[in-house]
């Protein structure tokens, strides 16, 4: 474990020490609170969610998204750069005039890191969108058909491309920030096995192909964060029962068209909250290791 993230969890145990002592005049908490940096796409930024961040309007970003959770539930000092619809290139560039770079937020001081990134890089919101089909089979196309045809998997092979990309991510965060705990955030469950059409419009064998890429996006990310030192936090597992076919208020992803207010498959302020307090669980997990 490295020594800075220690501060999330310092003033409790000092003050578990001090309650077993006596006698104690007084006890002064001198700790700074952990410097915490939130990279990401639209996944981590919650848009639409309210309250906008004011600071960045072009990047939709939320004030109620994970990251934010995730601070206060750490007493971190937060410096959210999360961006809807960033890429990997969004890291290094800017993305919107007045928007800087993504890793310009990093520095040798940042003692905690969250990333999730690469639905944008692997074109997954427009592959979901061709896979909505109101009427029910054989009135439309098949999207599963059209990834799958002659054996391959479309998506899955590029995922698969892409995989060494990330790689360089988390390797360019351990250079600007050395002393950081790196935390990667995965994507959710969006929607449950055979999907539920026609109140959601995606086929069986669609929505079972959607989440299969999306759980593919996931595995390369573990499987990254392992190998890099970092740690991987499962949004998946808590969203069991809160995919898009969910009951309204028990969603924690909005459906094609949404019932509260969010992006269109994209969490909600129920799912932002849950996705940051895994982090922080995580987190505090991993201070104490």
């Amino acid at each position: 474990m490295r020594t800075p993230l220690r501060l999330i969890t310092a003033t409790a145990l000092c003050a578990g020490t001090l309650s077993a002592t006596a006698p104690v005049t007084a006890a002064v908490d001198t700790a700074e609170p952990s410097r915490y940096v939130a990279l990401g796409d639209s996944y981590a930024a919650a848009p639409l969610v309210p309250p906008a961040d004011p600071a960045a309007p072009a990047c939709l970003r939320s004030l109620a998204d994970y990251p934010h959770i995730a601070a206060r539930a750490l007493g971190a000092a937060l410096s959210d750069v999360s961006c809807s619809a960033a890429t990997v290139d969004h890291l290094s560039t800017s993305q919107h005039p007045g928007t800087a770079p993504q890793y310009d937020a990093l520095t040798p001081d940042t003692d905690v890191v969250s990333v999730t990134i690469g639905a944008n890089d692997n074109g997954l919101f427009a592959e979901a969108l061709n896979c909505v089909n109101i009427l029910p089979p054989p009135h439309g196309a098949s999207c599963a058909e059209e990834n799958t045809a002659g054996g391959t998997d479309r998506l899955g092979d590029r995922i698969d491309a892409w995989a060494p990309v990330f790689a360089t991510v988390l390797d360019e965060i351990a250079r600007r920030a050395p002393s950081a705990e790196v935390f990667v955030v995965g994507y959710g469950n969006y929607i449950r096995p055979g999907g539920c059409h026609p109140a959601q419009p995606f086929w069986k064998q669609d929505a079972d192909h959607l989440q299969g890429t999306v759980n593919h996006l996931n595995a390369v990310l573990r499987q990254a964060a392992e190998e890099h030192g970092a740690v991987f936090v499962d949004t998946y597992t808590p969203g069991i029962g809160h995919d898009i076919c969910a009951a309204p208020a028990d969603r924690y992803i909005e459906g094609p068209v949404p019932t509260r207010a969010a992006m269109p498959l994209h969490p909600n302020a129920t799912g932002a909250r849950a996705a940051g307090e895994s982090l922080a669980a995580a987190a505090r997990a991993t201070s104490t290791r």
